[in-house]
C-alpha cells in the first residue's frame, strides 16, 4: 500500500495506491485516515477494490462505522469506483444521501474526487 499525496486547489489529498483490500474493519480506515490527516491531509481518495465486499452490505454495519469515524475526525473521502452495479435501493440511497451531504463522496473518477474534496 501507498500514500499518494496531491496538492489540489490549494488542498492536500492523499490517495490510497493498492490493488488489494485494505479495508477489512472500521480500525484499518481509521489507521489510513488518521496516517493521511497527521501528514496534512484534508482528504482521503481511495477505490472500491479497497474496500471489503461488506461495505457495500449497509447491513452488515460496516460502511455506517466507516464514515462515522470520518464525520467524526471531519475528514472528507471519496470512493472511486462504478456503483451501478449494485442493485440495492438502500445502498443507492445511501449513497445519494453521502454525495447530497459532501462529506463522503462516491464518484466514478479521480478527477471526480479531487473536485468532490474542494467544495
Amino acid at each position: 500500500m501507498e500514500i499518494k499525496y496531491i496538492n489540489f486547489n490549494n488542498k492536500t489529498i492523499a490517495e490510497l495506491k493498492s490493488d488489494l483490500i485494505e479495508i477489512h474493519q472500521p480500525q484499518d480506515a481509521l489507521e489510513i485516515m488518521m496516517n493521511c490527516l497527521y501528514n496534512g491531509a484534508d482528504g482521503l481518495i481511495m477505490y472500491e477494490h479497497n474496500l471489503h465486499t461488506d461495505f457495500f452490505d449497509l447491513k452488515s454495519g460496516l460502511a455506517g462505522e466507516i464514515l462515522q469515524k470520518f464525520s467524526t475526525y471531519q475528514a472528507k473521502l471519496a470512493i472511486v469506483g462504478d456503483f451501478s452495479k449494485y442493485q440495492s435501493k438502500s445502498l443507492r440511497d445511501f449513497i445519494y444521501e453521502s454525495n447530497k451531504i459532501g462529506r463522503i463522496n462516491f464518484v466514478a473518477s479521480k478527477e471526480e474526487a479531487l473536485k468532490s474534496m474542494t467544495k
